[in-house]
C-alpha cells in the first residue's frame, strides 16, 4: 500500500473538514423540506451497507483490514459485493452526505466528492492492485462486471 492511514482516520478528517467549512464559511446554508428525512434514510442505508458487507467477509472468513489487503483469503463477489466493489466505504460517503445534509452548507458536497477522490487514488487503487495480485484473472473480471462505488 502506498499510504498507511486508516480509511476511518480518512472518514473522521473529511467529517472535521466538512464541520469547519460550515462553521466558517459565511455562505451556502440551504434548508428544504425533507432534509431530515432523506439524512435519516443515508444514515440507515449506510448502518444497513456496512452491516451486511462486514457479515459477508465475516462468513467468507477473510480480512476487513484494509491496511493489509494481502492478507485476503477468499474475493467476496457476491451479496452486496455484487453491487459493489467497496460498500464499505460507499458507507462512509453516505454518512458524509448525511453529516453534510445536518450541517446544511452546499460546498459541503466538494468535500465529500472530495472524500470519493482521495479515496479512489489513495485506498482503493492500492487495494485492487494486491487483491489483482492475489486472485488474478478471478478479480479482473470481477471489476469488469462490479463497479467500483455503486
Amino acid at each position: 500500500m502506498k499510504l498507511k492511514i486508516p480509511p476511518v482516520i480518512v472518514f473522521l478528517c473529511f467529517g472535521l473538514m466538512m464541520y469547519l467549512l460550515a462553521k466558517i464559511l459565511p455562505f451556502g446554508y440551504f434548508d428544504f423540506f425533507g432534509r431530515n428525512y432523506l439524512l435519516l434514510g443515508l444514515l440507515i442505508a449506510a448502518f444497513l451497507v456496512v452491516l451486511v458487507a462486514l457479515f459477508q467477509f465475516q462468513n467468507s472468513k477473510t480480512t476487513v483490514d484494509p491496511i493489509n489487503p494481502s492478507k485476503a483469503s477468499h474475493l467476496v463477489d457476491s451479496g452486496i459485493y455484487a453491487f459493489s466493489r467497496n460498500p464499505m466505504y460507499l458507507a462512509m460517503l453516505m454518512i458524509l452526505l448525511a453529516w453534510g445534509l445536518w450541517l446544511g452548507n452546499a460546498f459541503n458536497t466538494l468535500l465529500a466528492a472530495a472524500f470519493v477522490a482521495y479515496m479512489n487514488r489513495f485506498q482503493i487503487v492500492p487495494e485492487e492492485e494486491a487483491l489483482e495480485t492475489i486472485f488474478g484473472k478471478e478479480f479482473r473480471q470481477y471489476c469488469i462486471k462490479t463497479r467500483r462505488w455503486f
